[in-house]
């Protein structure tokens, strides 16, 4: 709707993973860098934890941008599955046919593991990504480590992604699990983003766009960070609906009214009302704490 009013190419603030958008802040060429030294390693799991809505998705998205031309993939993204209808997904994500009528754990991880045998004989790596990996059973996290273990003298023949919700580092503590704990190589949880990186996510995925960063005031810019609280795709949403409304209105930039108004619209006002209270309240306890040391170093501060 609004992208030949403000001269874009694109609709820089989809929801979509593209990593083609992906903003590399410092945290995500961490996470990144994570996953990849991760499959380079001997062992069979890397994790990527963080909140809803922190870029997870599109890293992974961008990690598969890198990975060598000799990498069969399988990805998984519904993740609510037995152990025996993962085994089934991960051969149809293989290219493994199967006899329906033979299923049975056992037939199954035969299959994978002659795959999986005949990829390393090929010079072929193995690399399986499981999204919302906070969804899997325990039983099922079992049957994925017992995948892993078919191995040479310096590797594993499968490297597992398991990317997910906070929740997916607390299900990896059980005690049942701890074998597979013990097996991850590399784990990095994805924090939100500050609002220095706030302003520049917001530029970045805008200049891809062939936009201008300067279409958000600075008021508007630093409600952003105020009301998204650093997560992405919350910043997409509503940067979405606010550039919507300002092209209704007709104006060339977008003001923090304007942009409080897309978050109500979004998140509810009683949503919007809380958050732009806290932060008032941060600079409440801010001004009282420094008038309590002026009044400490001044000697007129008395209990």
């Amino acid at each position: 709707m609004y992208l030949n009013y403000f001269g874009l190419s694109d609709n820089p603030f989809s929801i979509a993973p593209n990593p083609d958008y992906l903003y590399m802040s410092p945290r995500h060429k961490e996470a990144l860098a994570h996953l990849t030294f991760g499959l380079r390693e001997s062992g069979g799991f890397v994790m990527l934890t963080g909140e809803v809505g922190t870029g997870k998705t599109t890293v992974s998205r961008k990690l598969l941008q890198q990975l060598p031309d000799n990498t069969q993939i399988a990805m998984i993204l519904n993740p609510t599955l037995s152990a025996m209808e993962l085994l089934a997904t991960i051969c149809d994500e293989l290219g493994l046919e199967y006899d329906e009528q033979r299923a049975s754990l056992k037939y199954f991880t035969d299959l994978i593991l002659s795959k999986l045998a005949a990829n390393h004989d090929a010079g072929m790596n193995t690399v399986l990504i499981i999204d919302e990996a906070q969804h899997l059973l325990p039983e099922v996290l079992e049957q994925l480590r017992l995948l892993t273990n078919l191995e040479t003298n310096r590797e594993k023949l499968l490297k597992v992604v398991l990317i997910g919700q906070p929740e997916l580092q607390q299900l990896l503590k059980r005690q049942e699990l701890r074998q597979l704990a013990q097996r991850i190589t590399a784990r990095y949880h994805l924090l939100p983003l500050t609002a220095s990186e706030v302003k520049s996510y917001i530029a970045h995925r805008l200049s891809v766009a062939n936009g201008d960063g300067s279409v958000f005031s600075a008021s508007a810019m630093a409600a952003v960070y105020q009301i998204s609280g650093g997560i992405p795709r919350v910043i997409n949403l509503l940067c979405d609906r606010a550039l919507t409304l300002t092209f209704t209105r007709q104006d060339a930039v977008v003001k923090r009214h304007i942009f409080i108004a897309a978050a109500n619209q979004i998140l509810g006002e009683d949503v919007v009302a809380q958050r732009q209270g806290n932060r008032w309240a941060l600079t409440l306890a801010a001004m009282f704490a420094i008038a309590a040391l002026m009044g400490f170093m001044t000697g007129s501060w008395y209990a």
